[in-house]
């Protein structure tokens, strides 16, 4: 078996990774958003339409992520298995 720290650096990785993907989104519709609606005063309108689009390009984000690091743990397996491909 590999190293046990080898799983906890990419666990660790994939936490940091997977946190600023969601927050950072979120965060800048919300600024962009609230911004834009008092500019010109519209309500939530344009607040929704970014979250919803940050939304959206959240999840494209990390289904691809989560596939890289899917990836990434086999070859930690297969490196702790002795076969390395």
């Amino acid at each position: 078996m590999a190293n046990d720290s080898a799983y906890t650096r990419l666990a660790m990785r994939i936490f940091a990774d997977f946190s600023g993907s969601i927050a950072i989104p979120a965060v800048l519709a919300a600024l962009l958003g609230t911004w834009l609606d008092d500019r010109y005063s519209t309500g939530p309108r344009y607040l929704i339409i970014l979250l919803a689009l940050a939304f959206l390009a959240t999840a494209i984000i990390i289904a691809k992520k989560a596939k890289k690091y899917g990836r990434m743990y086999e070859k930690l397996n297969e490196k702790s298995d002795g076969v390395v491909k």
